[in-house]
């Protein structure tokens, strides 16, 4: 665990910092809720979902709001981070860098997804996130990040190698062949009903 100078980051202070910094996000849960519940509405028959990178699970929190009866999980490399995980009723919690799973550690799920995770990671090690992705969906594949149509590195707190732009959908895609992109969008944080952070999201499925 923490082998990358990135994991190393998510798991020092600053990352105990940023958990602190992302429960006064709660009062976004509402937002998050509508962003998930509108991209549920795209898929068929998911029941399970695996989200990789969790943090203290605002995610999680909205997603069950959205469809009741799901099986959840959640994979997070920070143990402060996973004991707020934990207290989420139902939820498989699996405290592990994402470059280090293994098919042993949780089942597949119907949907996979990162929100704000991929830009955090070293991209020589990018492939190994997509292949987990991939591997551990039965069907759809969702990515919700900053997008830039060729790499770019941004200085993140004032520290370089720590935040990436990139078109990681279509990386994805051109990954693994039998992936079709079903629907894409953009959440605005000046929305005036549910503001969410300039993100990027693609919606993608494995063909039958």
């Amino acid at each position: 665990m923490a082998g990358t100078e990135q994991e190393k980051f998510w798991t020092s202070n600053f990352a105990e910092g940023y958990i602190e910094r992302n429960q006064d996000y709660a009062s976004d849960i509402p937002s998050r809720i509508k962003f998930f519940g509108d991209i549920l509405q795209r898929t068929n028959l998911v029941s399970s979902v695996t989200e990789f990178g969790a943090n203290i699970g605002l995610n999680i929190h909205a997603i069950k709001k959205t469809k009741a009866n799901l099986v959840l999980n959640a994979i997070e490399i920070n143990p402060e981070a996973c004991l707020h995980l934990t207290g989420i009723d139902g939820l498989n919690v699996i405290n592990k860098s994402i470059l280090d799973l293994d098919k042993k550690d949780i089942p597949n799920a119907d949907l996979t997804f990162t929100s704000g995770v991929l830009i955090h990671i070293n991209p020589e090690h990018l492939n190994t996130v997509y292949d987990a992705l991939y591997n551990f969906s039965n069907r759809y594949i969702l990515v919700s990040e900053y997008y830039n149509p060729t790499p770019v590195m941004i200085p993140y707190h004032g520290k370089d190698d720590m935040l990436f732009k990139r078109d990681f959908a279509g990386e994805i895609l051109d990954r693994f062949q039998d992936l079709v992109l079903i629907d894409y969008g953009f959440k605005y944080r000046r929305d005036n009903n549910f503001p969410l952070g300039d993100v990027t999201w693609f919606l993608m499925e494995k063909r039958r």
